[in-house]
Parts: structure tokens; sequence; C-alpha cells
């Protein structure tokens, strides 16, 4: 990680405001964009934006972590999930209000904070597979074809790129299963 993200993060959880205007102009168009394109409203784009603003930073601050791809690809992601969680959680809300049982916020920030932690891990583990499986595998996530896939990788058939994928999922796995932040992942 850079030294200038290093300086960014760290005035981030200083409460820089400087940092986190200049985040907020970069960002929260996108976070907008997809928030309002996927059941949202202009007030949900900003919570996500802040509650995010606020796991990275108690994240940081708790123990401070490497990002591997831009910080605004990074912190779009973490948005992004945080979005999907939002749907998902809606979604399985039973309405009567005499049996609403809200989450704190702390556990809900505790669980996106382990949500992010293994989409970090998940991320690190498939940058570290080779060029060949880290391509076929983001093809195969984004529900690509396998006639596509075939014709793009120059494979014989449907059958070779299901077994590629298969052994590239296994090595993918593998790498997850040696690393020491698994074990302590896995069960939350």
């Amino acid at each position: 990680m850079s030294q200038k993200m290093i300086l960014f993060l760290e005035n981030l959880s200083d409460g820089k405001q400087e940092e986190v205007i200049l985040l907020y102009q970069k960002v929260f168009p996108k976070i907008e964009h997809y928030v309002l394109n996927n059941n949202g409203r202009l007030g949900d784009a900003d919570d996500i934006f802040q509650r995010a603003l606020l796991q990275l930073i108690v994240r940081y601050r708790k123990e401070p972590f490497d990002i591997h791809a831009s910080f605004e690809n990074y912190f779009f992601m973490v948005c992004k999930n945080l979005w999907r969680r939002e749907l998902n959680s809606t979604r399985l809300t039973i309405h009567n209000s005499d049996l609403l049982n809200n989450v704190p916020d702390e556990t809900d920030n505790a669980f996106a904070i382990v949500e992010q932690e293994r989409y970090d891990l998940f991320t690190e583990k498939l940058a570290a597979l080779s060029d060949n499986c880290k391509q076929l595998l983001q093809l195969f996530f984004k529900k690509t074809p396998y006639d596509v896939l075939m014709h793009k990788f120059n494979y014989n058939s449907e059958s070779v790129v299901r077994q590629r994928i298969f052994k590239c999922k296994n090595r993918l796995v593998e790498l997850i299963k040696k690393d020491n932040r698994y074990d302590n992942l896995k069960d939350v």
C-alpha cells in the first residue's frame, strides 16, 4: 500500500474533514447511482456512505490494514456490500411493530466489518491465483456462459472449461483455508 494511501486512511480515522469531503466528491456519485438503480433512495445512499465510512474508520483504528485496489474502488465495494446486506435484511424484516426486533447498531457494524474482512480475504487470495485462473473465475463469477469462456481461453470444449473452473475454485478455497484469518472468520 502506498504512503499516500496510508496517510489518507490515517487522516480519515483522525476525522480530517478535507479527506471526507474529497471522498464524498469522488465516490458518492457512484454509490448514489448504484443505490438508486437497486431499489434505493437518495437518503439510502447517504446512509450507506456514512455507515461505510464509520465502518472503515472503526476497522482501521482497531487494526490498520492494506488495500490492494484503488481506495475509491475499495470504498465503493464496501458500500455495495452494505447496500446488498440492507436489501437482504429488509426483505426478511417482519413489518409488525409488536414483533419487530431491531439489531443494535454495534452488532450490525460488527457483522459488516466481518463481512468486509471476508471479502478482503477472498479478493487477496483470488489475486494470488495464476492469471489464467484469476481471469477465468472473474468471468465465471460474472455468469459468463461456458461457450464464451471456451472461445476466449481457446479450450477444446465446455467440459474442459468446467474442469478448469473446478480446479481453480478448489485452489482458491485451499488458499483461503490455509490463511490464519479463515478460522476467525468462518464461524461468525
